[in-house]
């Protein structure tokens, strides 16, 4: 888990330092588009560290789900995995 969660934070960084330096680059060469840019750098600054969050949340979720269907039986292993 802690793995998923370096690489996820790694990809954020990835993407808002690239949402932020395509931004600066039309503020620059005074692009028409640059308010947009800055907008969704604005908007990304919050969404992306919240959708990691909520991924890592629900992999955690689903890990210990089913784990727990392991120890509790629940999930039946196959006889034939038994002699291989």
């Amino acid at each position: 888990m802690k793995r998923t969660r370096q690489i996820m934070a790694i990809i954020g960084i990835i993407i808002l330092v690239g949402l932020y330096i395509v931004t600066l680059i039309l503020a620059i060469m005074n692009n028409e588009y640059t308010k947009r840019w800055f907008t969704a750098a604005i908007v990304c600054t919050v969404v992306v560290p919240i959708l990691i969050y909520v991924y890592q949340w629900l992999y955690k979720l689903v890990r210990k789900d089913a784990q727990d269907a392991k120890t509790k039986n629940y999930i039946q292993e196959d006889p034939e995995d038994k002699d291989k």
